[in-house]
C-alpha cells in the first residue's frame, strides 16, 4: 500500500532533479524503513524481461553490516582513485566548465567513500542468475533490473529521501555477498545508499546539447 505523502512535483521535475547525493546525505537522521518500503513497491512496477521479476533487494540497516559494506567500498574506491578511470581525471582536456563540474563530482565521490559506513539505509539490488554470469551480451540481465532500480531513485525523491548511484562495491561483491548472506546464484547490480538529505531541492545538472548525441535515421 503506498500511503504517505509525496512531494508536489511534476513528472519531468521529478526525472530531471533526481540526482546522486553524496555530500548532501543526512547521515544522522533515520530513514523510516515504510519509505523504503513504499519507494520499493514502485520499483517493481518497473519492466523485467519476459515479466520474470528475477530481482531481489537487500535493505541494510544495520549498523555493524553498514559499517562492514563500508569498509569494503572504501577500499574500491581507493583502488578506482588509482585507475585510469577516476572521474577526476575526465575532466582533462575539456572546457573549464566541464573540468570544474567532474572536480565537484570527485570531491563528492571521495566524500561517499569515507561515509559509507553511516548513511543510514544501503539498498542493493540483485537478480537471480545462476553461479556464473552469462557470457556475451547481458543487456537482458540488466535491462530487468537496473530500471527497477532507478524506479526506486525516482520513487524515493518523491518521498524526500536522497540516493546515489555506485557500482564501485561490486569490486568485493563476493565477501559482500558473505557478509550479507546472499546466495551464491544472486548477483548484485548496483548500491543505492538512500537517506534523507540536506537542504531544499535539486535543480538539473547541466548535460552536453541533445544534437552532440542525437542520431535521426543514420549514424
Amino acid at each position: 500500500m503506498i500511503g504517505s505523502m509525496t512531494l508536489p512535483l511534476a513528472p519531468d521535475e521529478l526525472l530531471s532533479t533526481t540526482r546522486s547525493v553524496r555530500k548532501r546525505l543526512d547521515l544522522d537522521r533515520p530513514v523510516p524503513l515504510e519509505l523504503v518500503r513504499e519507494s520499493l513497491e514502485i520499483a517493481l512496477q518497473a519492466p523485467s524481461g519476459s515479466n520474470a521479476q528475477g530481482w531481489h533487494w537487500m535493505v541494510v540497516t544495520d549498523p555493524e553490516l553498514r559499517a562492514g559494506v563500508g569498509r569494503y567500498y572504501a577500499q574500491a574506491f581507493d583502488a578506482y582513485r588509482n585507475s585510469p578511470l577516476y572521474a577526476g581525471r575526465a575532466g582533462t582536456g575539456h572546457s573549464p566548465e566541464r573540468h570544474a563540474v567532474q572536480e565537484r563530482v570527485t570531491s563528492s565521490a571521495e566524500h561517499l567513500a569515507e561515509v559509507m559506513g553511516r548513511v543510514p539505509v544501503h539498498v542493493i539490488a540483485c537478480i537471480t542468475v545462476g553461479e556464473e554470469l552469462p557470457h556475451g551480451n547481458q543487456a537482458g540481465l540488466w535491462g530487468s533490473l537496473l530500471p527497477a532500480a532507478w524506479s526506486f531513485q525516482i520513487a524515493a525523491r518523491a518521498r524526500g529521501l536522497g540516493s546515489a548511484w555506485t557500482t564501485l562495491h561490486l569490486r568485493y561483491e563476493k565477501e559482500i555477498a558473505a557478509l550479507l548472506g546472499i546466495p551464491a546464484d544472486v548477483r548484485q547490480g548496483v548500491l543505492l545508499p538512500t537517506a534523507y538529505y540536506t537542504g531544499e531541492t535539486f535543480r538539473p545538472a547541466a548535460r552536453e546539447p541533445l544534437d552532440r548525441v542525437l542520431h535521426l535515421d543514420r549514424w
